[in-house]
């Protein structure tokens, strides 16, 4: 992201922009497309997937200005919903019995792809030299088409596994629950609910993830994308043995406390000054995001199991609109206290343009973004605050009904 912001000469509102595109292609096919694997299949939907990360990352590398690379990042996110929208009514349909518990072993593998990614483009650039101060444009440039290139890598190993794979149906089309039933349960009162929620799950998780590298590499003095790795190796390791945490518990107390970490952890990041500060806060806050997303998901599938792909298709396009609408938010706090940092009436739009060619301004450009870099941080604080009304109402309800209970196509049972 920093590496876009110069070669594009754009600011941090439209880097934010770069990335939310991808969650919103993300949320556009995730919704639409699992549904669809009733009717065209999961293999299928893979295929597709396949094509979208080809097409995609090549038109990344290649893009030579800012609109194609909005272009891009959005059709690689198109890729990305679709292969959500297969991978979770999969699971739901291979592990019946323990939902929630599988899909948190399942996105595991989200931090595990990141840690891989994140590790990786640290080699490349420590070992190419190419964090240096005085790069030049074209090798700057050379350093982020080649990390990209790398998705290319991980696409042609699942476009291959995809050709020997045989997927089953889905479990409400193998349970014979028919397309009224699944319909109907998008208009359920309780499962509005959670539907809210998840937008404000995902934002407290995905979107401040995003800008861990470029902040605290400013305000922490530390290198922000090995916090980020650190976080994902947390989150990776916690979700892989997540079963014995969540089986026998209320996966909405999971969530309640995942929601108060989440708060901590926002603010301990937005004061972190200095390695130390910033790793305690990391924890802090991975800790708490760690079992949202497929937590969400498994709660989802469990209270409402006739709502099938749809519904767990629903909820994964309300967490990438959520991060979608975020990220640029974010963007744009940071831009916000960062003009407020520079002298009176200087413009940030006229700095950002100067520093591309500068050294002078790029130097004034950075300080004044040092300065601001903390504040989406303390911001998003406030997303997590709402989950606890609502979490905590949920629990309060289940207990006076004896507790969390799993709802299967067969009836109610206690979990």
């Amino acid at each position: 992201m920093p590496a876009w912001a110069r070669h594009f000469a754009i600011s941090q509102e439209q880097v934010g922009a770069v990335g939310s595109a991808a969650f919103l292609g993300f949320a556009l096919s995730v919704g639409a497309g699992s549904p669809l694997c009733d009717v065209l299949g999961m293999r299928r939907l893979l295929f597709l997937a396949f094509a979208g990360h080809t097409l995609g990352t090549g038109l990344t590398i290649l893009a030579p200005s800012y609109a194609v690379l909005l272009g891009a990042s959005f059709l690689i996110g198109l890729a990305n919903g679709l292969t959500e929208a297969v991978i979770n009514p999969l699971i739901a349909t291979l592990y019946p019995d323990r939902k929630t518990q599988k899909l948190n072993v399942l996105h595991a593998w989200w931090p595990g792809g990141l840690i891989v990614a994140g590790l990786t483009g640290f080699a490349l650039s420590k070992g190419l030299g190419l964090d240096a101060p005085d790069l030049s444009p074209a090798a700057a440039a050379f350093g982020w088409r080649l990390k990209m290139g790398l998705i290319l890598v991980p696409t042609a190993i699942y476009g291959a596994l995809v050709l020997g794979a045989r997927f089953p149906a889905t479990e409400r089309v193998a349970s014979g629950v028919p397309t009224r039933d699944m319909l109907r349960e998008c208009a359920r009162p309780a499962f509005l609910v959670w539907f809210f929620a998840m937008w404000l799950t995902a934002a407290t998780e995905l979107g401040p993830a995003q800008w861990v590298p470029s902040v605290l590499t400013r305000t922490a003095r530390t290198p922000g994308i090995l916090v980020f790795v650190y976080v994902n190796v947390l989150v990776f390791g916690m979700r892989s043995f997540a079963a014995g945490l969540v089986r026998g518990r209320s996966p909405v107390a999971l969530l309640w406390w995942s929601a108060l970490l989440s708060a901590a952890g926002l603010v301990a990041l937005g004061f972190a000054t200095g390695p130390v500060g910033a790793y305690a806060a990391a924890t802090l806050w991975g800790v708490g995001v760690c079992f949202f997303w497929p937590t969400m998901l498994g709660v989802t599938s469990e209270q409402f199991p006739k709502g099938g792909a749809l519904l767990l298709g629903l909820m994964g396009t309300a967490g990438n609109l959520a991060i979608f609408f975020i990220m640029p938010v974010l963007g744009g706090i940071w831009d916000h206290y960062t003009e407020r940092a520079l002298p009176a009436g200087e413009s940030l739009q006229a700095l950002v343009a100067q520093a591309a060619s500068d050294p002078e301004a790029a130097g004034r450009l950075d300080a004044a973004r040092a300065a601001g870099a903390a504040m989406p941080f303390r911001w998003a604080a406030l997303l997590p605050l709402g989950l606890l009304v609502v979490f905590g109402g949920i629990w309060l309800r289940d207990r006076s009904r004896g507790g969390y209970r799993v709802v299967s196509l067969t009836g109610p049972r206690t979990d």
